[in-house]
């Protein structure tokens, strides 16, 4: 039971990341690869500030503030300098280590003895995974249920189009660089909170623990479209967070299997 409740604890908040993916990969149709520097980014400002005496929640706002500045600096790349997509994130990424490292200071920042959302927010006096758990729940369903709001609104739905028909929307006089900037933003600033709690969750930051992850999101956005579904955009986002559960427990289970 403590390996089933850890695994799900682990895959609800994942599922911000996965979130952010989904938001270019299929939203905007665009193949970002900031993510794998925003989320590093959003667990060592957290880091660094829970050390220096900040509570947890001021921690998390700041990290979900930068890594909306890097979706911008990478949409800036997009849209006015005309580099690739996918070149952009590279270099976002690229240059975002070093500022991960010169927040941290170090490469790793451990969090043993500070408080964070997870032990400050135990009212309940549950173990720590059964608490991650409850709090990344919470945090994901407002995640979800805004980010479903948002989509409904006139700027949500011009983002929307701007990933499905961009003539067609650009013919309706709307900025589709805009629509692109902000759609990173949203994209990089969910990212960066899954890293601020991935690393509160975890007890520490790493300059490092940002490689790699592009994989993890993309495999829960396509596992949780097979598996769930995709029948409307509330479904769409639902079936993206459970696909990140569904991820971790096949983790967890090969990893049971000493495969």
């Amino acid at each position: 039971m403590d390996l089933v409740i850890a695994t799900a604890a682990q895959g609800v908040l994942w599922g911000l990341y996965a979130l952010g993916v989904y938001l270019t990969y299929r939203v905007l149709d665009i193949a970002d690869l900031t993510v794998e520097g925003s989320f590093p980014l959003g667990a060592a400002i957290a880091a660094s500030m829970l050390v220096s005496g900040y509570t947890p929640i001021a921690a998390i706002l700041v990290a979900c503030a930068a890594g909306c500045v890097s979706g911008v600096i990478t949409g800036f790349f997009c849209t006015k300098l005309k580099i690739p997509a996918l070149l952009a994130g590279i270099l976002t990424m690229i240059g975002l280590y070093s500022v991960n490292l010169r927040v941290m200071g170090k490469a790793n920042l451990p969090l043993l003895q500070q408080e964070t959302l997870f032990t400050e927010w135990n009212i309940w006096g549950l173990d720590a995974a059964a608490n991650v758990l409850l709090i990344g729940t919470v945090v994901v369903i407002l995640a979800v249920l805004l980010t479903y709001w948002f989509f409904g609104t006139e700027l949500g739905m011009a983002i929307r189009a701007t990933g499905a028909n961009p003539h067609m929307i650009r013919a309706n006089g709307v900025n589709t660089d805009v629509m692109i900037v902000l759609g990173l933003l949203l994209s990089n600033g969910l990212v960066a909170i899954c890293g601020a709690l991935v690393a509160q969750s975890n007890g520490f930051s790493d300059v490092g623990m940002g490689t790699g992850t592009i994989v993890i999101g993309l495999a829960s956005v396509i596992i949780g479209e097979v598996l769930f579904g995709t029948r409307s955009f509330k479904n769409w986002l639902i079936s993206v967070v459970l696909g990140s559960i569904v991820y971790r427990a096949v983790i967890a289970i090969v990893l049971q299997l000493g495969m």
